[in-house]
């Protein structure tokens, strides 16, 4: 696994470096937002974990500049600011992990291999994923129904794009909360449930054919 660790403090990126070469990975360490966006330019990574505080560009643009060069990279932000308002403006800007200091390395690890896990379900894919008359582009990250364009928050795009991944099979809510979710998602809640409905209105109301199925006791099945 290759990983871009983007930290300006270097104790911080030194410990990180040493746990994740101990696992046999390989990791680049970049100190500014800068130096950071050109090593992305260089070259592929499994996954990107990038501080926000940092100098010459912060980790929310430098998410975005990725996002918009490699949509389905995976990127974690670690970051001290643990606010809500925090949160909301990394995943907004692309995030697909939030992870707030101090964190027991092992997370740390757990998180990443789970994004890497998820950017594996993706290799192989055509840029287009299609069920039935629904397409998501996952270079332009668009989503249509029958050629009309359905918009999507992040949350509900990647929910919708790990979905139809998997069409065909059935994904429980501890897939989805592992997956698209934070770790320490607690599935006791009806937060997915929430989002599913969500994105239930969007892709299937006022379509004759449902795509988007609750499969009683195990989860959530994509399939046309």
């Amino acid at each position: 696994m290759t990983i871009l660790l983007v930290e300006d403090e270097a104790s911080l990126a030194s410990f990180i470096q040493k746990g994740v070469a101990a696992e046999g990975y390989d990791l680049k360490v970049a100190f500014d937002g800068v130096v950071g966006q050109r090593l992305f330019d260089q070259q592929p990574f499994d996954v990107v974990v990038l501080d926000v505080n940092l100098p010459g560009m912060n980790g929310f643009e430098l998410c975005r500049y990725i996002k918009q060069h490699s949509p389905r990279q995976p990127v974690l932000l670690l970051t001290a600011l643990d606010g809500l308002a925090d949160k909301e403006a990394g995943f907004g800007a692309g995030a697909d992990d939030y992870l707030t200091k101090p964190f027991e390395f092992r997370e740390l690890l757990l998180r990443i291999r789970a994004l890497a896990r998820r950017s594996d379900a993706y290799k192989g894919q055509h840029a287009v994923l299609r069920v039935a008359d629904l397409e998501l582009d996952t270079d332009a990250r668009t989503v249509t129904r029958a050629g009309l364009r359905i918009e999507l928050t992040s949350r509900e795009y990647s929910l919708l794009e790990y979905l139809m991944v998997n069409k065909g099979r059935t994904v429980s809510r501890i897939d989805i909360a592992e997956k698209v979710w934070d770790l320490h998602f607690d599935t006791n809640t009806n937060v997915i449930d929430v989002y599913v409905n969500f994105l239930r209105k969007k892709v299937d109301k006022g379509f004759g054919q449902k795509l988007l199925h609750t499969v009683v006791g195990a989860g959530y099945l994509m399939q046309g």
